[in-house]
């Protein structure tokens, strides 16, 4: 695991707040909650709406270095009666003690920073997927969780829909019988993005506070908004992009922890552009028996964002094998094929249910669905994939020390940090 400098640590220390001084209780039910939202190009802009429809939820600030992106979210809410203040740098947010709370959509590069900063002051965090850049940090996320004991939500809305419980709840049953293998997709046809020559930062942007942790670099437009996803000092690819939701959901209805194998395939075979990250990708996940597994079970993740549809005629699905029948998630719910015939119809109100599910447990009402250290475990398989495609190699991982038995992919574990934007020791 990457060691942690002196002058790091002297770095996140001079960050640090006294969790004593910034550490609330739970809010009472009446009180008001306020929350900033970071990053509103897609994400941030499509939360909004929802928090605000929570009664007694406030945004108080939203953040972006890109200001051009405010008036689309103030457009979203509908110009709201106390209009947000608009920010470039969450650091200047995270001073303002009425603050409750902050939604990080930002692109991957700053999950894992503003979640810390956070919560060392206190404040409770909704995060987007993938939870982190890459697989240190997000054990870091944990850690500052429960040091400065604050609420941090995955945002993995599918732990709170009615479906997925109901299909937990089936196949744990034993309804499915033995269960030795799923398999997990998409397909898409995502544009080409060319190619692109460095060119001025358009006006407004703060570009410095955009990159922040990640290696500074010309500004080129493909690979600004969006489009970061596919270069791999920002972004995790399609697996950390949408894998990550499927392959949560696998591990929640089937009660996984940790792989013991990861092996990879595939390429840019598609596209010829700037894209750093695979268009065609197969990852492969082994877990092992273990105490109350009466057997162990392959799980696949693959992606051809090339292709309009995938497996059963399905762009996004999940199938669930097991020996009394097929369990196969499809954009309207779950059907089982081959068993008793059982159905649940899909769950529309997931989103709204998962952020209330937040603010419920910020009041001391519920207990998070989609807790950190859960969409650590689930981020962790895309690092994973991700890394075994990087190196060639088929990876063996050791879950206590969360590190391969592969030298070069130990050293993909971490990242090194701009001066200013180190990640903070916890």
């Amino acid at each position: 695991m990457p060691s942690h400098t002196r002058r790091e640590f002297l770095a996140a220390s001079a960050l640090t707040l006294s969790a004593a001084t910034y550490n609330r209780a739970a809010a009472a039910p009446n009180d008001k909650i306020r929350l900033a939202i970071m990053g509103l190009r897609t994400r941030g802009k499509q939360l909004a709406p929802g928090f605000t429809a929570i009664p007694n939820v406030e945004i108080s600030h939203l953040v972006d270095p890109d200001p051009a992106m405010v008036k689309p979210t103030l457009d979203a809410l509908k110009n709201p009666a106390s209009p947000p203040k608009a920010e470039t740098d969450i650091r200047k947010v995270l001073e303002d003690k009425s603050v409750t709370a902050i939604v990080v959509s930002a692109p991957d590069h700053w999950h894992a920073l503003a979640t810390i900063w956070a919560a060392e002051r206190g404040k409770h965090v909704y995060v987007e997927k993938p939870v982190s850049h890459n697989l240190s940090e997000g054990r870091r996320m944990v850690e500052a969780a429960r040091k400065y004991k604050v609420m941090v939500q995955v945002g993995t809305q599918r732990r709170s829909a009615s479906d997925v419980v109901a299909a937990r709840d089936y196949i744990q049953s034993g309804k499915l019988g033995k269960v030795a293998f799923a398999r997990t997709w998409i397909a898409g046809n995502r544009p080409n993005i060319g190619y692109a020559k460095p060119e001025p930062v358009p006006k407004g942007v703060e570009y410095d506070l955009w990159l922040g942790p990640a290696p500074a670099g010309p500004f080129t437009k493909n690979r600004f908004h969006y489009q970061w996803h596919w270069f791999w000092d920002f972004g995790t690819g399609e697996l950390g992009n949408n894998g990550i939701h499927a392959l949560d959901v696998a591990r929640n209805v089937l009660g996984l922890d940790s792989p013991a194998r990861i092996s990879c395939a595939g390429g840019k075979y598609y596209y010829a552009d700037d894209q750093e990250t695979p268009d065609t990708q197969i990852a492969t996940f082994d877990f092992p028996a273990g105490p109350g597994k009466a057997t162990g079970l392959t799980l696949i993740w693959e992606h051809r964002v090339w292709e309009k549809k995938g497996p059963e005629d399905q762009s996004y699905g999940i199938s669930i094998h097991g020996d009394k029948g097929t369990l196969l998630f499809k954009g309207d719910g779950w059907e089982v094929r081959g068993g008793d015939d059982a159905k649940s119809p899909g769950d529309k109100k997931m989103v709204s249910t998962h952020q209330k599910n937040f603010i419920d447990t910020i009041r001391g009402e519920a207990k998070l669905n989609a807790d950190i250290e859960e969409g650590h475990k689930s981020t962790r398989l895309c690092h994973l994939g991700n890394l075994a495609y990087r190196t060639g190699k088929t990876l063996k991982f050791d879950a206590k020390t969360e590190t391969t038995d592969d030298p070069a992919a130990n050293k993909l574990l971490g990242r090194e940090y701009r001066k200013g934007f180190e990640l903070p020791a916890v």
